[in-house]
Order: structure tokens, then C-alpha cells, then sequence
């Protein structure tokens, strides 16, 4: 119904139309930050996502210690197979596999471990096994399989363990001889004796730059070509966690992976419809990762800390202010980490931990959707402490929830009041919303403090099973709100998507930017629409009117403009949500085109709710074409339902 309303709205007779493009009166800049990416570990976005590794539960740490693994002993032995747990002695990774082997061969024992929803084994790619390992015994061999879906073996390992006093490392690789969508791993045992495991690892050898216990290639590719301003990471809600005991702590994320502990992810039971019990954090993707990824893609890292809040929709936790003082030292270590030399205490764990360079952190958010007076007197004691001793360090505070009402004005209002560097807005809303609220940031203050639209989503009603897609109807209106965020951006500094990664079996919260399966990987009409945004924002604004009054969407046209002052181009990015073509004048005010064509870059789809998929990944995707501009007053055609950047040199 609401489809059939918004399309009405939008359905008035086109009439022909002129964008007055004022070149010769630049506005202010645009932040080289201004649009970039939010990363959060929802819908196996981290573990069984982007970071690469394909076992589940290697260290065996879920609440169910062999969850993911399926025993197989024939006959069965009472005690064969047993979890240990070293208690106090490993805090971080306690409990380890115990097999006792009585003259069995392969076929009588075995481990298989599931995946994340299966395993992507692809053929002729090189795997890397990993495990740590305690025998007395020798002559236990172990037979390492990569499995179809059909339990076929396709690609295989012997390993022979030798006797050892402690525990060892052992590390083994081979080729994968057929692809499988949604394999398994599974280990037979042969001998006798007693055998100790944990922390069994398996990666592809096709991660990201090739690094070891890497990151999913495909997936940090589809960032990197956004050429992005910034990354937020780690979130989101996984920040706050459902209580204070569940928050993301930075400092566990860091060191050797074996040191990392195993957390549960808090969207493993936030949604009954969607239940994860499987879903935990290994942290294999932690901080210093994160800082590597924002290096490789050449965008600017901005960490999310807990402010002592957990979930104020859950537990509503808080810790007391007399005892916040170690959150406020996890942010000042946290700028250490990233800037500090390699002789301070935490510049030197970065360094050892193989980058003695600094990150260049510049910017960092206290609380994540937090609200309330508890919310502002927890942000100013971080407030105080950080401006005092890194007042370079860019702060970014919480609005809360909502984009109006009460909760969203006292938090406002209350920021702008101590002067926040940056207040994050967060709107998952309509596409009625996005399109009615393109000029939101028009009346915003100009000198006060600058807004990050920190997690935003057009949400499409109508669609079957309550599922909200990623159709063309939702990029489109979020392409016509960005045209008020680029219009704004003396208010706006940045912008970004939310949520990044969906697995197509995985997924806890719809719409996502990027889906991926356990092989493939798609983007969106919503992901071309940011893509577009931040490969063409311009490092200036152009003021531009509709028939010579503010744009307001206006027989449902939206545009903004900006010029490339080193590449020497205007740059006109114009929606059109009607569904008609309409005819456009383009009156360029003190501006001598050095030429008579044009780029003209398309995002179009005649069905608002035609979407995405791994089958049809580009069936909504861009399309570029030279066209003429003859004249003072060149006219264009811009297509019904679409988003048109048109690219002009000039002198």
C-alpha cells in the first residue's frame, strides 16, 4: 500500500524544468571524509564473513563446547572424546579436545566441523591447516578432508604428529580438487593413544593481499573500490553489548589469536525470528585488523568505545561514575595503540605486532545509540580527559536512537551545548522519510557542531514474509536524501550505511549494502548508489536552485552540485522519483565549458521493487555514456526512477 501511495505522490504531470548551477559562486568544502563505511558484526558480517577463516568454533569456546562439530565413533567408547577446561591458567582459551584412541583407524573416529551455514571450498586453491596439539604417543596419524556437499572428499591431508612435552603448532597445507558451495572439514584418527587439540584453523590461501589467517578477498575488494572516506567500526550494538559483561573491549581484540577470548555476539539472540545460537566473536577481526583494513583502502579508522552503557534496550546497565574511570583509560590507551611511538606501553604492542608505523587516528565516538542524562555526564568525563590530553582527537557523540522527538532533541541539544565535535545521527526509516527530509540539514546551524549520519537505511515496505529488501525503490530515496547531505556539507562531514554485510543464510537484520554466500558476493542497488556518491562527491560545493527557488523536491526532482577543482570538473548529481522522464535546462552561471560532451554516469529501473541478487548480481548497476551539452543552456533527459551524475569539464 505504501508503494502504491508513494508512486502516486510522485506520478504528477513532468513538466519541463531548469538547474540554476551557480559555478561562480563556490560554496564551502566537502570533507575528503564525507562518505565512507559502518562495519558491524551482524549477519556473519565478521566470523563466517569477511574475516576468512572457515572453522567454527576452533577453540571450543561456545556456551556448547563442540557446537559446530559432529563426533563420529564407531563403536562408541563412554570417554573417548572429552572437553578438558584449564580453568584460571588460560583465562583467554580454557578448555581444549581430548581424544582417547584405542587401535581405531579412520573409519571409527572422525571430527567434522560445519562452517559458518557450510564451507566455500573452491578448486585448485591452496588451504591452510592449523592446530595446536599435545601427545605422548606416536604413530597417531590424522587424515585432514575438505568434504562436498555430498560428504565426498576434495582434497586431503595425512599429518603425523610428533611426540611432544607441551603444545605445538602444526601446520599443513593442500589443494581443494573440486569446488563445493557448502562443504565441511572433518579429521580421522588413526592409532593409539592420547591426543590433545585446540584452536583448529582453516584458511584459503586467497585472502586479502595474501595475508595468513586473513581477511576474505572478495569482500575488502568491494570496499576498497568505494574508495571510502572513513570506516566505523566495530558498531553498532555489539559495542554496547545486551549487558556491561557482553561489551566489545578493544584490548581483548589484540595479540596472539590464541589470547583472544571467544565472546557471544549479541545478535546471536536479539531477534526470535531470526535465532543464531552458533553465533559468537572469536575476534580473529579485531583492532589492529580493523586498522589494517582502514590503511589497505586508504580511509580514515574511527573506532567506537563503550561509554559504561550497556543496552538500554536490554539490560539498561550502567556502571557508576566512580567506577567509569577504566573505560575513559581504555579510549586514552586506545590513541596510544594507534599514534604512539614504539616505546610507550601500547605503541610498542602495535609495533610488535607488526606496525611500528602509527595509524593516524584522528577521530573516535563515545557510545553507541546511548541516551539520557546518563548518556551526557558519562560523554563529558570523556570529554574532559581525552580533550586534555589529545585535543587533536575529534569526538563523536550520540543522538540517540531516533532522527525527532523528545529523546533526539534533549541529546541535541545537550551536545551541541558542550560543544561536541560531531553529534551521530542514526535513521532507519521509510522512503517516504529519506525523500521528505532531503533538505533536513538546510536549516541546521552552520558554525556549531557538524553532524555524522553515522547509520542510515531506506526500509521498503510490502514484501512478503516481513523481509525488507534492498529493492531500487529504497536506493533511490536514499539517493535523493545524500543530495541534501552533499548540499549541507558545511553541516554534514559524514555519512554511512548501515548495516555493511548480509549472509544469504546468516542474516539477522535486512536491508544490507553487500550480500555475500559462502562463494559469491553482490552489491546492491543501495551499495552502487553509495559507491557513485563517494567516487564523485567533489571537493566543493556548487550552489544549485530548481526553476530559481530551493530544492524541495519539487515534481519529485532532487540535485546537488560540486566541482573537482583538480581534475577541473562539475559534477551535477540529479533524482528523479517520478515516473516520468523529465526535460531539464542546465543554466551554468559563470562558467565557460571547455568542451561540447559530457560523462553521463546512470542508475535507473523502470520497477521500484526490482532488486539485487547473487544469480543477477548488476541487474541494478551504473551505466555510463557521453552526451552533448551545446549551449548556454544544454537540456537533458533524465530517465523515470533514476539517479543521474552528469560530469562536465570546464575552464
Amino acid at each position: 500500500m505504501f508503494l502504491i501511495l508513494l508512486v502516486s505522490a510522485f506520478a504528477a504531470n513532468a513538466q519541463n524544468h531548469t538547474f540554476s548551477i551557480q559555478v561562480n559562486k563556490p560554496g564551502v568544502s566537502i570533507s575528503p571524509n564525507m562518505y565512507g563505511l559502518f562495519f558491524e558484526d551482524i549477519n556473519l558480517g565478521a566470523d563466517g564473513g569477511i574475516y576468512a577463516e572457515l572453522i567454527k568454533n576452533r577453540s571450543f569456546e561456545f556456551f556448547k563446547p563442540l557446537m559446530g562439530w559432529q563426533v563420529t565413533q564407531k563403536p562408541f567408547r563412554e570417554g573417548s572424546v572429552v572437553v578438558l577446561n584449564r580453568g584460571s591458567q588460560f583465562k583467554t582459551n580454557p578448555r581444549f579436545l581430548r581424544l582417547s584412541l584405542n587401535n581405531i583407524n579412520q573409519e571409527t573416529m572422525s571430527l567434522t566441523n560445519e562452517g559458518f551455514r557450510g564451507m566455500g571450498i573452491k578448486k585448485g586453491l591452496r588451504y591452510d591447516l592449523s592446530f595446536l596439539y599435545k601427545t605422548n604417543e606416536a604413530g597417531i596419524k590424522i587424515r585432514a578432508s575438505l568434504l562436498n556437499s555430498n560428504n565426498k572428499e576434495i582434497g586431503s591431508a595425512i599429518i603425523t604428529p610428533v611426540p611432544n612435552e607441551g603444545w605445538e603448532t602444526y601446520s599443513i597445507s593442500f589443494n581443494a580438487t573440486d569446488t563445493a558451495l557448502k562443504g565441511a572439514f572433518k579429521l580421522s584418527f588413526e592409532g593409539n593413544g592420547i591426543i590433545d587439540l585446540d584452536m583448529i584453523s582453516l584458511f584459503p590461501a586467497d585472502t586479502w593481499k595474501g595475508r595468513p589467517g586473513g581477511l576474505r578477498a572478495d569482500m575488502i575488494q568491494m570496499l576498497a573500490d568505494m574508495k571510502p572516506g572513513f570506516v566505523r567500526f566495530p558498531g553498532g550494538c555489539v559495542v554496547e553489548g545486551f549487558d556491561i559483561a557482553q561489551r566489545y573491549q578493544w584490548k581483548n581484540t589484540i595479540g596472539p589469536i590464541e589470547s583472544r577470548p571467544t565472546l557471544i555476539n549479541r545478535w546471536n539472540f536479539e531477534f526470535a525470528h531470526r535465532p543464531a545460537p552458533d553465533y559468537f566473536q572469536s575476534f580473529g577481526l579485531g583492532f589492529f585488523e580493523y586498522f589494517q583494513i582502514c590503511e589497505d583502502i586508504g580511509a580514515a579508522p574511527l573506532p567506537i568505545l563503550n561509554c559504561g552503557m550497556a543496552c538500554q534496550f536490554n539490560s539498561a546497565e550502567l556502571v557508576p561514575l566512580s567506577e567509569l574511570q577504566p573505560y575513559v583509560q581504555d579510549a586514552l590507551d586506545l590513541v596510544e595503540f594507534a599514534n604512539g611511538n614504539v616505546h610507550s606501553k601500547w605503541g610498542k604492542i602495535r609495533s610488535d605486532m607488526g606496525h611500528p608505523q602509527p595509524f593516524n587516528l584522528k577521530m573516535m565516538g563515545i557510545g553507541n545509540e546511548n541516551w539520557g542524562p546518563q548518556y551526557i555526564e558519562r560523554f563529558k568525563i570523556f570529554q574532559k580527559a581525552l580533550k586534555e590530553k589529545y585535543p587533536e582527537i575529534k569526538l563523536i557523540g550520540s543522538s540517540g536512537t531516533d532522527p525527532n522527538g523528545d529523546r533526539f532533541d534533549f541529546l541535541n541539544n545537550n551536545l551541541r551545548f558542550i560543544k561536541v565535535d560531531f553529534i551521530d545521527e542514526h535513521f532507519y526509516r521509510t522512503p517516504q522519510f529519506f525523500y521528505s527530509n532531503a533538505n533536513r540539514y538546510d536549516s541546521y546551524p552552520r558554525k556549531e557542531s557538524k553532524v555524522f549520519a553515522g547509520e542510515y537505511a531506506s526500509h521498503a515496505s510490502g514484501v512478503p514474509n516481513g523481509v525488507t529488501k534492498n529493492n531500487w525503490l529504497s536506493a533511490l530515496s536514499e539517493a535523493a536524501m545524500m543530495t541534501g547531505f552533499e548540499r549541507n556539507a558545511d553541516v554534514v562531514h559524514m555519512a554511512s550505511y548501515a548495516p555493511l554485510f548480509a549472509h544469504v543464510d546468516g542474516w539477522q537484520w535486512t536491508p544490507d549494502l553487500i550480500w555475500i554466500d559462502n562463494l559469491n558476493i553482490y552489491g546492491t542497488p543501495n551499495y552502487y548508489v553509495q559507491k557513485l556518491y563517494s567516487l564523485n562527491k567533489g571537493s566543493r560545493v556548487i550552489p544549485i536552485q530548481l526553476d530559481g527557488k530551493p530544492i524541495i523536491g519539487q515534481d519529485s526532482l532532487f540535485a546537488s552540485a560540486s566541482s573537482n577543482e583538480k581534475s577541473k570538473e562539475l559534477i551535477i548529481k540529479i533524482v528523479n522519483a517520478n515516473n516520468m522522464a523529465q526535460t531539464i535546462s542546465l543554466n551554468f552561471a559563470g562558467m565557460r565549458l571547455l568542451n561540447t560532451s559530457a560523462k553521463l554516469i546512470e542508475l535507473q529501473n523502470d520497477d521500484l521493487t526490482s532488486c539485487n541478487s547473487i544469480q543477477f548480481p548488476t541487474n541494478i548497476s551504473p551505466v555510463e555514456s557521453e552526451i552533448k551539452v551545446k549551449g548556454k543552456r544544454p537540456v537533458i533527459t533524465v530517465k523515470k526512477y533514476s539517479f543521474s551524475i552528469i560530469k562536465v569539464k570546464y575552464t
